[in-house]
């Protein structure tokens, strides 16, 4: 059984971030995506690749490498579209929860290879805070959609995010059944943010389409026969 999740759940995973990636790479829309979500999908998936290869799980490791990619093409066309959100002040409060992440993937690996500890150990220290980071990382996008109803989300696309919600649901049994909880909460949590945020794109309107006024063309004033004083 947790083989077959196991293999559901890579495939759903790697195919949650495409429609996503064709929105805001194709065409250019980002409007409505969280920075801080975005930097820290990133980081996240980056520290779950790491926790895969120390556990040996290669659905871990194929699953985040892949998505990873997607995620890192996103925002690499979220910063080009928004340039503001390269400025300075925006990434010092965007992106240090992804610093921070990177540099915790960084030590893991380099503790096991370089110190020589425990994979075992270092795995359960990694996933322990990538568990509790990513249940909040997953926060920002549903409660920027609920703080501002009216914002443009034409940047969202809500494939990605039926499709978030199957792949954290089936994540979730995935790690019930093999005995990793710390996976399974932090599914079990994005699950819940997919789903309001699925729940928020399907009642909001679309923006009312204004028609223009037609302007008739203007017809040159007809010339009319001066008549000449007797």
């Amino acid at each position: 059984m947790p083989a077959v999740l196991g293999v559901l759940a890579s495939t759903l995973s790697i195919a949650v971030i495409w429609p996503q990636v064709w929105l805001s790479c194709r065409h250019r829309r980002t409007r409505g995506l969280s920075p801080t979500g975005t930097w820290l999908a990133v980081a996240l998936n980056l520290c779950w690749l790491v926790f895969g290869l120390l556990v040996h799980d290669p659905a871990q490791v194929v699953t985040n490498a892949v998505v990873g990619a997607g995620n890192t093409a996103v925002l690499a066309a979220l910063l080009l579209t928004q340039p503001r959100l390269r400025a300075r002040r925006a990434l010092l409060c965007t992106a240090p929860g992804a610093a921070g992440l990177l540099a915790l993937a960084a030590g893991a690996g380099l503790a096991v290879l370089v110190i020589g500890a425990p994979a075992a150990a270092v795995a359960t220290a990694l996933g322990s805070v990538t568990a509790l980071v990513g249940a909040a990382g997953a926060l920002p996008q549903p409660l920027g959609l609920l703080r501002d109803r009216a914002q443009d989300v034409s940047g969202l696309s809500p494939a990605r995010w039926w499709l978030g919600a199957a792949s954290c649901a089936t994540w979730t049994g995935y790690g019930v059944s093999s005995g990793q909880p710390l996976p399974a909460l932090a599914a079990a949590v994005g699950l819940a943010c997919a789903l309001v945020t699925c729940a928020v794109l399907a009642r909001r309107a679309p923006a009312p389409v204004v028609p223009l006024p037609v302007r008739r063309p203007v017809r040159p004033a007809e010339q009319r026969p001066v008549l000449a004083a007797a």
